[in-house]
């Protein structure tokens, strides 16, 4: 095990050993907030230092195996020994990076997917409403629940863009690498002589912000215009000003919101919108930093980066960034992105240890 690795387990021994005793002095149950502060920490260091001490256990047995294997009659089973310790220890180092990684205090946040049409015209448009049905699909297979939040219909069917918020436990930690441009090989309808043509979407998750409040955002930066709203929902939705738009004047973001027949909800949506794209703009600035981490996930963190390619004909679905190609493609389309989500998690977890147990 790497020297780093090896000082931040001991200090997170050393520390486990202080809430232990700060946990039972009575004076800290006379102060609420701060003994569930310390009893999370404490519930957030023990299995990793019960993993480290069985960790150094195996570590002695080593020891203890090696030292036998001068003796002729204990030579088989100490090597026998010895080779499950190797393996043992290996499985736990493992577990150990993993546990330490820094967590990703979005991860278990509810989310907003846009998606955009982008270069391909109509067939751009219908290929949005494909991923919509992607994501969707793929939140009935987790039991997560989603609202369509806005949506621009294009002339053919499909949209040109659409807002969906997904509600659900850990949404973020799994669909947060879906952001960048989708790419669609396939003859489109309208194709009279079986050409494959090849069209774009932007795809951009964002975790929704708790409060509006976190990133503090002044009325009088907002311009709110009310309007009819266009496409279903009867005949009273579209004899009243329901539909919000949104303008926040120092960024140019502008959102927009007529799901319901409520101008009060809509606009406490769109409010939600605005503030999660806000806040995912500050992020990106912070990420900047940390670039090299994320690279092959995110790229530079622009949202013009191919990150995957859907092949109709061929009936493949290639991810760029890690070099994943998969030829199922009508099971990818009906929402079955486990195995593509989880060799990006993989990769993004190698990655993290390979930059932070380097030394």
């Amino acid at each position: 095990m790497k020297p780093l690795m090896l000082s931040r387990l001991e200090k997170f021994s050393k520390r486990l050993k202080e809430l232990d005793f700060l946990l039972t002095q009575e004076e800290i149950h006379n102060n609420i907030k701060d003994y569930c502060k310390k009893a999370r920490e404490h519930a957030l260091l023990y299995p990793i230092v019960e993993l480290y001490n069985n960790y150094k256990k195996i570590n002695e047995d080593i020891i203890t195996a090696k030292e036998m294997l001068n003796d002729l009659e204990m030579k088989n089973f100490a090597l026998d020994e010895l080779n499950l310790a190797k393996k043992r220890i290996f499985d736990i180092e493992l577990e150990l990076k993993k546990l330490i990684l820094p967590k990703d205090k979005n991860d278990k946040r509810n989310i907003f997917i846009e998606i955009r049409a982008g270069t391909g015209g109509d067939e751009s448009a219908l290929f949005v409403n494909d991923l919509l049905k992607m994501y969707t699909r793929f939140s009935e297979r987790n039991y997560w629940k989603f609202e369509i939040i806005s949506r621009s219909l294009s002339e053919i069917g499909g949209y040109k863009e659409v807002i969906i918020r997904i509600i659900g436990l850990n949404v973020y930690s799994k669909l947060k690498f879906e952001s960048g441009v989708h790419r669609v090989q396939r003859v489109p309808k309208t194709e009279t002589q079986g050409r494959v043509h090849t069209s774009a979407c932007t795809v951009a998750v964002i975790p929704e912000s708790d409060e509006i409040e976190d990133i503090n955002i002044d009325p009088s930066d907002l311009r709110i215009d009310t309007y009819r709203a266009s496409g279903a929902g009867g005949q009273h939705i579209n004899k009243t000003d329901s539909a919000v738009r949104i303008t926040h004047i120092p960024t140019g973001i502008v959102v927009q919101c007529q799901n319901d027949r409520s101008q009060h909800k809509n606009k406490a949506f769109a409010l939600k919108i605005l503030s999660a794209r806000i806040k995912d703009s500050k992020l990106r600035e912070q990420q900047s930093n940390t670039a090299e981490i994320r690279r092959l996930l995110i790229g530079s963190g622009d949202r013009s980066e191919r990150i995957r390619t859907y092949n109709f004909p061929q009936g493949r679905m290639t991810d760029h960034r890690i070099n994943l190609t998969l030829y199922k493609l009508d099971y990818i389309m009906d929402g079955d992105l486990e195995e593509i989500i989880n060799a990006l998690l993989i990769e993004h977890q190698s990655n993290l240890i390979e930059n932070l147990f380097s030394k």
